[in-house]
Formats: structure tokens, C-alpha cells, sequence
């Protein structure tokens, strides 16, 4: 289903870029869809709205009957789902973009990760609900799977987080100088694209000890080795600062020692929570300074993530939404 339901653009809808903003009609989800405007009108970019059907619907604790026929609840959830997906829409007509619909029958991560990729989109906006302890481990979260899954940008709103869009001005960009760490710098460098003024990029690695140096207690070698991790990772982190500079962009380095999703989670916390942008990293062997823009901090140890490694799970239901 892709019904046009409004409005206004420069180029031809076919020619322009695309924000995937995913929907779930609740709370939390349309303060996402206030975020996905916000970044589409920025982006000079078509906003689609999509939403995803699960037949039978989820319900904890109930086992369909093997017998029992979906077909006649199928097309009557199908058809409410689409009358809800028009009214989100038809809420947003009057905000300056263009607006599009898509609706489809499945898991949504899957789907969404899905079309984003046969779009092309340039950015997904969703909501997240911020569980933590049991609850998040048990119930997992479409975020996080979208965040794994998707092959672009990915912006999570947080319940806290209603009311307060804006222009995204401010990006931290985690890396561990990996390729695909890298491939997130260079994302976050053209969705700052468009804006000639004000923009801000902040670089942020967190380094740490390897296993070998705390498991068996201190080891007078561990200070040395902090001390050359943190000097190499601000060199290296300068070395993309100075490749990255443009008139109207500030480019800052962090380098801190520290659990990464700790670190990331209170380096945008402290930053009034500008978005985050980070790939599937390898873990890498950690890295002089950029005069007046880095800082170093202490913290616990850790290690950023390769594709199983849970530092991406650990930043999505603590951190805020963009400054």
C-alpha cells in the first residue's frame, strides 16, 4: 500500500530523498513522527510513513488454536491499520513535506529494514521504549533489531523525548576506526550536509584494557598501556578531524577510557543528547590531540562492538534524542 496523502516539495517526489519514519500509533511513535518531520524538512526529503501488521497479533502468553481461521480478523486488522496509517498521515499534511504511506503484513523489524532497503531511504525515525533490567531482556526490542538490521541511519525517540524536536544540529559519532565505523562518520558528515552553519560532529572513542590486564588483578603495565591507547586514539581521531573540516562545521574529539555504551550513553548526555551515529565495528587496538576540541576522561574498561558485541543494545534505551 503507498497512497500519497500530501504535499508540498521542490523536485519530483521520485527525485528526492527519503526518511522511513515507522509507526506503531503510539505515544512514543508519534513523538518519533514530530522528529522524522523535523529531519525530513532538513534533509530536503519525501517522509513515509510505514507501519507493519503481525497475523495473529502478538499477545503474550496466548497459542493460537491450530485450527482457528485468521483469515476474516486478517483483512478486518488490515483495514484498521490502514484507516490509522491515513489519519497519522492526514496529522501531518500541513507541515511542509511530503508524505507517503506503506503498510505491510509482518514482523516489524523485518519490515522495516526492508523497505528501507528497496528505498534507498536515507534515514529510519521510530520510536523506542526505553526498557530496561528483565523487561528488556525478555521483550528485546524493534529498535534495537532495526538499528542491527538497517543499512542507513537509524534515529530512536525515546519516550522523555516528546515535544522536543528540532533541527538536528549536533551528531556523536562512536568509532573504533574500523570500515564500518568510518562508513558512520561519513553518514553523519552529509546529513550535516545541508545545514551552513552551526553544525557540529563530535568523533568519540572509548578505549580500553584487554582481558589479560585485569583479570588476574593490577598489573603495572596496564597504566603504560592506557596512557599509549589514549595518545594513539587522539591522533588518529585529529587525523579524521582534519579531513572532515568545512565552513560552518565544528569537528570535536573525545577520547576516553571507559565502557563504551557507558561512555557513549553519558558523552550525549552530557551534550544535551545529540544523535548517534555508529556501524557494526570490530573490536580494534586503541588509539595528538585536536588543539581545544578533545577531552579526556577516566571510566570503566570496555571494548566497542563487533556485529554480536551489545554496545549498540546498551546505548538505545538509555540515551536521549538530539540536541
Amino acid at each position: 500500500m503507498e497512497p500519497q496523502t500530501s504535499s508540498a516539495s521542490q523536485a519530483p517526489a521520485s527525485q528526492m530523498p527519503i526518511i522511513l519514519a515507522a509507526t506503531d500509533f503510539s505515544e512514543t511513535a508519534t513523538s518519533a513522527l514530530d522528529w522524522a518531520v523535523e529531519l525530513a524538512r532538513q534533509q530536503g526529503a519525501r517522509l513515509e510513513l510505514i507501519h507493519a501488521v503481525t497475523i495473529p497479533p502478538v499477545m503474550p502468553g496466548y497459542i493460537p488454536p491450530v485450527n482457528l481461521d485468521f483469515s476474516d480478523f486478517s483483512d478486518e486488522l488490515r483495514a484498521a491499520a490502514e484507516s490509522r496509517l491515513a489519519e497519522a498521515a492526514a496529522a501531518l499534511k500541513d507541515k511542509g513535506v511530503t508524505i507517503s504511506t506503506f503498510l505491510e503484513v509482518g514482523a516489524p523489524s523485518q519490515v522495516i529494514v526492508q523497505r528501507a532497503d528497496s528505498l534507498g531511504a536515507r534515514a529510519v525515525v521510530l520510536g523506542a521504549r526505553g526498557l530496561t533490567g528483565l523487561r528488556h531482556l525478555l521483550l528485546g526490542s524493534t529498535a534495537q533489531r532495526v538499528v542491527h538490521g538497517a543499512r542507513c541511519p537509524v534515529l530512536t525517540v525515546h519516550p522523555a523525548d516528546s515535544g522536543r524536536h528540532r533541527p538536528i544540529r549536533t551528531i556523536l559519532v562512536p568509532t573504533d576506526f574500523s570500515q564500518d565505523a568510518e562508513l558512520a562518520v561519513v553518514t553523519a558528515h552529509r546529513l550535516l550536509a545541508g545545514l551552513e552553519q552551526d553544525a557540529k560532529l563530535i568523533l568519540l572513542h572509548a578505549f580500553n584494557l584487554p582481558i589479560e590486564y585485569t583479570a588476574y588483578g593490577p598489573i603495572p603495565t596496564s597504566i603504560s598501556y592506557l596512557e599509549d591507547a589514549g595518545l594513539e586514539a587522539e591522533r588518529r581521531l585529529y587525523e579524521m578531524a582534519q579531513q572532515l573540516q568545512r565552513d560552518g562545521l565544528v569537528v570535536e574529539t573525545v577520547a576516553r577510557e571507559g565502557d563504551p555504551a557507558h561512555v557513549i550513553a553519558e558523552e550525549a548526555q552530557a551534550r544535551g543528547g545529540g544523535p548517534h551515529r555508529h556501524g557494526h565495528p570490530r573490536p580494534h587496538r586503541p588509539a595528538p590531540p585536536l588543539p581545544g576540541q578533545h577531552r579526556r576522561a577516566g571510566g570503566r574498561a570496555g571494548a566497542l562492538p563487533g556485529d554480536d558485541d551489545p554496545t549498540a543494545g546498551g546505548i538505545i534505551p538509555t540515551s536521549p534524542t538530539p540536541s
